[in-house]
């Protein structure tokens, strides 16, 4: 208590140079929380929309990932209820999971023919209800753009579109996308042949045993297991912005029995992945381990791979460095300049008072007293500087979360809030926190060492 207490009176007696040190030391911890929490949002929310729509794991055919995304008919998963049913009865995976749904993506040909009018497509088919639910997960609590599939509850032929494919489709004015040209400003050049004699009557046979409902009518081309062309008439109810253009100019998303119907007709349904949500992304490597336990005990001669929300989406893991990398620059950069402000105050200090320190030794202090006197004054210094940096973070975090900021990042379509999370991300401020005191003392250290090294009658005589 007593070298605290000469220490902080050592602090108070040049006002001036350690206001300077502190105010350099708060700056340095504000902007590494401030980019570290903007980070910590852009990792959390790209996370987030990740597992809501595409789970954390995904059970696929092998190689379908990389070879059969568009053939489902070859790399379909037959006797998947009975999968789904073994992982949701495992008394290990049970309480990790929160919802197992199958999927199947096709793709297709989309034709509005009434306009003359066919645009390629990629459709997904769900199982809604699960699929809403999937959309609700939100473990770390920050905002969500997440919105329902709007097909609750709708017929069995009802989809949603892309936005951009609306467009395509000309069905602007039906389903109220915004920013779209009316289906009577395209060029000519823009329409297609109308609908053949054979696939308008596929068409009309497979619309004609289906409840009709408000939006507008097309027509989906698709290639069945036998490789034979197929026709849905379907009923599109909504449009969607998805965000990303590439993504909305292909999307369509229908019920999961539709598309079954579609590619696998009467033979037994197949889907292209089973998707596992659990409850939380920590537990997804022990997750991982025990349903390719559970694959390779009751399913060892299916050709089955488990994938993650990571590998099944390289552009994740690529932003994810990308921010690294820039928050380890910066940091090392402050801290750079935090280590030479505070080293510069704390020489300074040792210089000033020499003759100071030569009265302490011949007073009986030993060197290692004077060298923990030094570095209890740094040490002190970075617990204020760290205590005024978290406030002051938090200040300009919470005006900055509710200043109603918003940016586009690159391929989307819409804005998205700047955030700032601090909260969520407990282990950032521990690390800056920690980091801010260990180059405090790191910086302390070296002049404390070089005062104790001090003989004491040169000390003594220094003018």
């Amino acid at each position: 208590m007593k070298t605290l207490s000469l220490a902080l009176r050592n602090l108070l007696r040049n006002r001036r140079r350690s206001l300077t040190t502190l105010m350099a030391m708060t700056i340095g911890l504000v902007a590494i929380l401030i980019f570290g929490g903007y980070r910590a949002n852009i990792s959390y929310g790209t996370e987030t929309g990740l597992v809501q729509s595409s789970g954390h794991l995904q059970i696929q055919h092998l190689d379908y990932f990389r070879e059969g995304s568009d053939n489902p008919s070859a790399y379909g998963i037959a006797d998947y209820q009975q999968i789904m049913a073994v992982l949701q009865s495992d008394p290990v995976l049970a309480p990790m999971l929160r919802m197992v749904t199958p999927t199947l993506q096709l793709g297709g040909l989309a034709g509005n023919f009434a306009a003359g009018i066919s645009r390629s497509v990629m459709a997904v088919g769900v199982d809604v209800s699960q699929y809403n639910q999937m959309l609700a997960w939100n473990d770390y609590g920050i905002i969500s753009y997440a919105k329902p599939l709007p097909l609750q509850g709708s017929a069995p032929d009802a989809v949603v579109l892309g936005e951009g494919v609306a467009r395509k489709l000309g069905l602007c004015a039906a389903l109220q996308v915004p920013h779209c040209k009316p289906s009577g400003a395209r060029v000519p050049q823009a329409q297609g042949p109308a609908m053949p004699q054979d696939i308008a009557a596929l068409s009309a046979l497979e619309g004609s045993a289906l409840p009709q409902e408000t939006g507008s009518r097309i027509e989906l081309l698709a290639s069945t297991a036998h490789g034979a062309p197929n026709v849905a008439s379907l009923n599109a109810v909504q449009a969607k912005n998805m965000g990303i253009k590439a993504l909305d100019d292909m999307y369509l998303a229908m019920h999961l029995a539709q598309a079954q119907r579609l590619i696998y007709g009467s033979n037994p349904p197949q889907v292209t992945a089973i998707l596992l949500q659990l409850q939380h992304t920590q537990q997804m490597a022990a997750a991982r381990a025990r349903v390719n336990q559970l694959l390779q005990s009751n399913f060892k001669d299916r050709p089955l791979e488990v994938l993650d929300f990571v590998e099944l989406n390289p552009m994740y893991p690529q932003t994810m460095q990308f921010m690294n990398s820039m928050f380890g620059f910066i940091a090392t950069l402050l801290g750079v300049i935090v280590l030479f402000t505070i080293g510069n105050t704390m020489s300074t200090a040792v210089v000033e008072r020499t003759v100071e320190i030569g009265t302490l030794r011949a007073m009986g202090l030993n060197r290692a007293g004077l060298r923990r006197l030094f570095v209890c004054e740094g040490l002190l210094l970075g617990l204020l500087g760290a205590l005024l940096g978290l406030l002051a973070a938090a200040l300009i975090a919470y005006l900055i979360n509710h200043s109603g900021l918003s940016w586009t990042p690159p391929g989307y379509s819409y804005s998205y809030r700047i955030m700032i999370l601090l909260a969520q991300d407990p282990q950032l401020m521990l690390g800056c926190v920690l980091g801010l005191l260990l180059v405090t003392l790191v910086s302390a250290w070296l002049p404390a060492h070089r005062a104790a090294k001090l003989m004491i009658v040169d000390a003594l005589r220094h003018v």
